[in-house]
């Protein structure tokens, strides 16, 4: 256990890579997907799961957790309930930020971009390939809205699961489905000794990408 007055003494040293502008590619969703390869390789839990950030209508900034689902056409897409905080803020104002954060590799990807929905086809698609306990989970979860108790969320479940238990295809419920967020910057950190960090930051102008050395 680390008291909580020792937390200014916590140190850790950067020692695993290097980040040097020849040696990257000019898109940077290739060295996305390199270094997304690289911690899959590393078992590392949960690579995919990254923070996702929005803003309230009155400029309130929230984060919490969601998982990467796919990369589509330069687009990082998630799922999740459209009546959520998150939807409703997305929905008052699309612009976004993701940040992956692989504390084992020393690396972090932090992206700002535009999120949009994703056509209902394609989130049918997914939604049909999630385990039957996650679909019902779909159904029964007012996802962020105030509930009285555990038994409660328990009891809709069941009530959920009875009603479908004569199907064997549950359908999507019409407030769930899929975001693509669409980057317009992209940075990409490397931890190094003495905190000269290495920081890469790309950014979309047009359908052209531009890198920039940052300091750290």
């Amino acid at each position: 256990m680390i008291p909580l007055d020792d937390i200014s003494s916590l140190r850790k040293e950067y020692k695993r890579g290097d980040l040097i502008e020849d040696a990257i590619p000019e898109d940077p969703m290739q060295l996305f997907a390199q270094w997304f390869s690289e911690v899959g390789s590393m078992n590392i839990p949960e690579p995919n799961a990254m923070i996702l950030s929005t803003v309230s209508p009155e400029g309130r900034p929230s984060s919490r957790t969601v998982l990467l689902k796919g990369l589509e056409q330069g687009s990082f897409v998630f799922f999740t309930n459209y009546e959520s905080k998150k939807s409703r803020e997305i929905q008052q104002h699309p612009h976004v930020s993701l940040l992956f954060l692989w504390l084992e590799a020393e690396r972090q990807i932090r992206i700002e971009g535009i999120a949009t929905r994703i056509p209902k086809a394609e989130s049918e698609s997914y939604f049909a390939s999630r385990p039957r306990e996650s679909q019902l989970g779909a159904w029964a979860s007012e996802q962020s809205k105030p509930i009285s108790s555990r038994e409660e969320l328990e009891q809709r479940f069941k009530e959920v699961e009875q009603r479908f238990q004569e199907s064997d295809v549950i359908p999507m419920p019409d407030h769930w489905g899929g975001y693509a967020v669409s980057p317009t910057s992209i940075e990409f950190w490397q931890g190094r000794v003495g905190r000269l960090h290495d920081r890469i930051i790309y950014e979309k102008h047009g359908d052209a990408w531009t890198k920039q050395r940052l300091n750290p």
